[in-house]
C-alpha cells in the first residue's frame, strides 16, 4: 500500500520544464562534445544526455555513398595521426564539397591558403567550415563525404 500511495503522490507533483534552458544545454553539449550534463536548482534536477542513437541516424546517409567515397584510412602506415592534424571542433557530419555532385573544396596534393575552406561539418542544421589555420598544402583526407564524426576527431593533415 506504502508503493501506491508513493506512486500517488508523485503523480500529483509536476515539475515545470524550461524549454529554453533544455535547449541551452543541448547546445552546450553539442558544442563541447561532452556527453551528459546536469543541472540542479532547489529540488528541480533537469539531466540532458547523448547517446549512440543520434550518430546511428546520422549514419544512414553514409550508406549512400559510391564505393569510390569509401573512407580512407584514418592514420598513416605506421597507425599514428600527425600532432597536427586539422580536428573536428564539434560532432555532426562532414561534407568534402559544398553541395552533392559538386567538387570538393580540396584534394591530397592541392595548395592552400590559410583561411581557405577545407571541409564542412554540419551540426544541428548549421554549416560550419572548416578553415585551413595556415598556408600549405593537403597531405591526406583522413574522412569520406557524409561521414558522421566526433569531437577532436581528425579530419584533414595541411602542412
Amino acid at each position: 500500500m506504502a508503493a501506491d500511495e508513493g506512486t500517488s503522490k508523485r503523480a500529483t507533483t509536476r515539475m515545470t520544464i524550461d524549454p529554453a534552458l533544455v535547449r541551452e544545454l543541448a547546445e552546450m553539449l553539442a558544442d563541447s562534445g561532452l556527453t551528459e550534463i546536469e543541472v540542479v536548482e532547489g529540488d528541480r534536477r533537469i539531466r540532458v544526455a547523448r547517446t549512440a542513437a543520434p550518430v546511428a541516424m546520422a549514419a544512414a546517409p553514409v550508406a549512400a555513398v559510391p564505393a569510390e567515397a569509401a573512407a580512407p584510412p584514418l592514420a598513416a602506415p605506421d597507425g599514428s595521426v600527425p600532432a597536427d592534424a586539422i580536428r573536428s571542433p564539434m560532432v555532426g557530419t562532414v561534407y568534402l564539397s559544398a553541395e552533392p555532385g559538386a567538387e570538393p573544396f580540396v584534394k591530397v596534393g592541392d595548395s592552400v591558403k590559410a583561411s581557405d575552406t577545407l571541409l564542412i561539418v554540419e551540426a544541428m542544421k548549421v554549416m560550419n567550415p572548416i578553415i585551413a589555420p595556415t598556408d600549405g598544402t593537403v597531405r591526406a583526407i583522413l574522412v569520406a563525404n557524409s561521414q558522421p564524426v566526433e569531437f577532436d576527431q581528425p579530419l584533414m593533415v595541411v602542412n
